[in-house]
């Protein structure tokens, strides 16, 4: 997942960032830069799951509701941890990065939990194909192709119908 391979960059980074004076802000303003893009993209992830992926999860799988709950908790601690990140980065300069470091180190073992489990008790769910609608296919899916046409602001093509 990118998101573990990105946060695994950013700890390296941080960890081989050696401050070259109290002026050293240059290498500061960079690693601030990739861990402010890194937080607003785990806070969007976290954030298409709570409003979307998790609401319709539950509502295919009833039984997943306690496991959504438990990730939609992860969810708010790792929100507080990347408040902490940012407001430690908006006074950090290149002296002040090893508290961002220990931040994210806490933040890397949540997450490690945290998509070990989501990988364990809801992949199974999000890769099952959606249960069919009452009728045998073909409304749904001309419902579907009318939609995409009427989207498109193309006019419909015919469809050979075939023999019942």
């Amino acid at each position: 997942m990118w998101l573990r391979e990105e946060l695994a960059r950013i700890r390296e980074d941080l960890a081989a960032a050696e401050p070259r004076g109290p002026r050293d802000t240059r290498g500061a303003r960079q690693l601030r830069a990739h861990c402010l893009a890194f937080c607003s993209a785990l806070s969007r992830h976290h954030t298409d799951e709570d409003d979307g992926t998790f609401p319709a999860l539950a509502a295919r799988h009833p039984g997943l509701r306690p496991v959504l709950e438990l990730l939609r908790q992860d969810h708010e601690v790792v929100s507080g941890i990347l408040r902490s990140v940012e407001d430690l980065l908006a006074n950090a300069d290149a002296a002040g990065l090893p508290g961002v470091l220990r931040e994210l180190d806490g933040l890397s073992a949540l997450l490690e939990s945290h998509f070990t489990y989501e990988e364990k008790r809801i992949v199974t769910a999000l890769n099952a194909p959606a249960a069919p609608d009452r009728d045998d296919g073909r409304l749904t899916w001309s419902r579907s192709r009318a939609a995409a046409t009427a989207a498109s602001g193309r006019p419909p093509r015919a469809v050979p119908r075939s023999p019942s």
